[in-house]
């Protein structure tokens, strides 16, 4: 079983038992634990936390105008609960952060916005990871599957008071980290293309089975990243369309031009994925014109030699009553024949361009 078929088969078995009530939670006992790390800022300051429970952020939302409350790991089933229950989660929407993969998608629980989307790296081979955003007045809960992502620009703007992040209000920083999920994106589907410009290469100097399996790890990762940008874009597209109290006027140009960037997004993987194809069929086609040219050569050795073994079989049968076996000159003159019809045949081929 190929390591995509693994990592597949492990993530459909975190999933709950069929017939369980809706919003089950269940979590993978292999997850690491959670690591919980809280911004707190506004336009005049900016703290940073590590917090073992939920009770330590409540000081935080009465003293700063909007706190981000980051969770790396989902292995603590007591932890997600008591955020839940802290921060007033639905409990369908907290069995979607525990029972991942899920498909991007956005759905409102009275005035709260739970959002599900997927971050995407590159290090050798492709890596997904789901990036659930629970989002209230003044506060954005995130869970991830595991540490490291791609959200740095976004702290690194609040410790800084780059921007105008420090300046709005919790709709906007889910803006942001929507928007530095997507642009992350590029930089992968960069990496895919650099490997599709060395296919190239190798598609055109190797006519063996190497390139085809490479060409199809290339057409695996962009399937994968098509499954997951598509639902994006849709889900970025609710967030404009329908009426969500908590996206303020102010910000909804932002996403809008996020939008524009998972558009873009999907753009160039469609693209990545017609030349991955285009390429596949390129490398079949030189395999089929070398086989074609290899049938060539042995149709005409094969045409060459049928008339000097068809010469050579009469004058083979055991017949007494060919005169011209007793000729002297006979051996050397069927020879000859041989010899002047083998030319012929071959001037004959080369005057069609056959050879």
């Amino acid at each position: 079983m190929s390591a995509h078929s693994r990592a597949y088969g492990q993530r459909r078995a975190r999933r709950t038992r069929p017939g369980a009530p809706p919003g089950t939670l269940v979590t993978d006992p292999a997850s690491p634990p959670p690591a919980v790390h809280v911004f707190a800022y506004g336009p005049d300051g900016c703290e940073e936390h590590d917090v073992v429970d939920a009770q330590a952020v409540r000081p935080l939302l009465d003293r700063l105008p909007v706190v981000w409350v980051n969770v790396d790991g989902l292995g603590d089933e007591g932890l997600l609960r008591g955020l839940g229950d802290a921060f007033g989660m639905h409990q369908l929407a907290l069995g979607d952060v525990a029972n991942v993969p899920q498909r991007s998608k956005v759905e409102q629980y009275g005035d709260k916005l739970f959002i599900v989307i997927h971050m995407a790296s590159y290090d050798e081979k492709l890596h997904t990871e789901q990036l659930s955003l629970f989002v209230d007045r003044g506060l954005v809960l995130t869970f991830q599957e595991r540490a490291g992502d791609c959200l740095d620009p976004v702290r690194n703007r609040i410790r800084q008071a780059g921007g105008r992040i420090r300046s709005a209000g919790a709709d906007y920083l889910a803006y942001a980290l929507l928007d530095a999920v997507i642009d992350h994106y590029l930089p992968v589907l960069e990496a895919c293309g650099e490997r599709l410009e060395a296919l190239e290469d190798e598609v055109m100097r190797d006519v063996g089975t190497q390139p085809i399996s490479h060409i199809r790890g290339v057409k695996r990762d962009l399937l994968a990243l098509r499954r997951i940008a598509w639902p994006q874009r849709d889900a970025i597209g609710v967030l404009l369309r329908d009426d969500v109290p908590l996206i303020q006027a102010e910000t909804r140009p932002y996403l809008r031009d996020c939008y524009d960037h998972v558009t873009r997004v999907i753009d160039v993987l469609e693209t990545y994925r017609e030349l991955a194809s285009d390429l596949m069929a390129v490398h079949l086609s030189i395999i089929s014109n070398q086989m074609n040219a290899v049938m060539k050569t042995l149709t005409i050795m094969a045409a060459i030699f049928i008339p000097l073994t068809f010469i050579a079989g009469i004058y083979g049968m055991n017949f007494e009553a060919m005169p011209e076996l007793k000729w002297r000159w006979a051996y050397p003159v069927v020879l000859a024949v041989m010899a002047v019809i083998a030319l012929g045949l071959l001037c004959y081929f080369r005057r069609k361009r056959w050879l």
